[in-house]
């Protein structure tokens, strides 16, 4: 075990390799194409897959072929058995430094405030604005919610203004804005961040303060979709279903009766949910 350990370890000791190992776990549970892989890090096709391979044979990183191509995931367990190694030789007599980081959860000071959650998509123009829009619809007296983008655009997608509308949802103070208005000392300490779109969760965002539960909602770009109008308006239907689907499922969570292992897993576990019925 501890030679596979110090094997891993210094596997993920380069700096691209834990690059890779790190846009890996923000995709989690994703199977990433390597093509996509090589563009979010810059990486010749050759040299990634020098990487990936070491990665592999470390026993992190899992490969899956779909179709002519191929895409790679996490392995969790073998992560959670790296870490959790580490955890237990670290706290030998210090649980009060390693648990609260492993087991605290948004639940630690629960009482008499709402969860605030942040959505994050690239344009913050259409799947995080409908993702905010739904979470306050859906459950918004437990919830305070906000959405933003890493590259804003200067409006909102009107098709999704006019399918929020159309839902009977309030759109007057939506609005696209830049993640870096909440990466001030004065930003809320979010519970929960979701990146809506792979393009999000490629970049390699600063961490956000009060270690926010986080997980990776991916769904296609509906304003990509090109056609007649009822096909784009499909687009924008399906993902609004879809969204509607995972909020509903997390606005049932017990949060405040679950750790934070159980609730990153139970996050998670929505990612890989279906349903695009709205």
């Amino acid at each position: 075990m501890e030679s596979m350990i110090a094997h891993r370890l210094s596997i993920l000791g380069h700096p691209q390799r834990l690059a890779l190992f790190r846009l890996l776990m923000r995709r989690y549970p994703d199977h990433v194409p390597a093509s996509e892989l090589a563009r979010a890090l810059g990486l010749k096709p050759n040299t990634l897959s020098v990487y990936i391979g070491a990665l592999m044979q470390a026993g992190l990183v899992d490969q899956e072929r779909a179709g002519t191509s191929l895409r790679y995931a996490i392995r969790l367990d073998s992560t959670r058995e790296t870490f959790d190694y580490l955890l237990h030789d670290c706290c030998r007599g210090r649980p009060d430094i390693c648990t609260p980081l492993v087991m605290d959860g948004p639940a630690a000071d629960a009482a008499g405030r709402k969860f605030k959650v942040l959505f994050l998509c690239t344009g913050n123009s259409a799947r995080s604005i409908m993702a905010e829009t739904i979470l306050r619809a859906v459950a918004g007296d437990r919830f305070d919610v906000w959405s933003a983008g890493t590259r804003p655009r200067s409006a909102l997608n009107p098709d999704a203004v006019a399918l929020l509308q159309q839902k009977g949802h309030d759109t007057a103070t939506l609005e696209a804005k830049s993640m870096t208005v909440f990466q001030t000392p004065d930003a809320p300490d979010f519970d929960f961040v979701f990146t809506v779109c792979d393009q999000a969760a490629n970049e390699d965002c600063p961490a956000w303060q009060g270690q926010p539960i986080s997980s990776h909602w991916g769904l296609p770009d509906p304003a990509a979709v090109t056609g007649a109008d009822a096909e784009r308006a499909l687009a924008f239907h399906q993902t609004y279903g879809a969204l509607l689907h995972r909020i509903r499922a997390f606005a049932a969570l017990p949060v405040t009766s679950l750790d934070r292992i159980a609730l990153q897993r139970a996050v998670d576990d929505i990612a890989a949910q279906k349903g695009f019925a709205a």
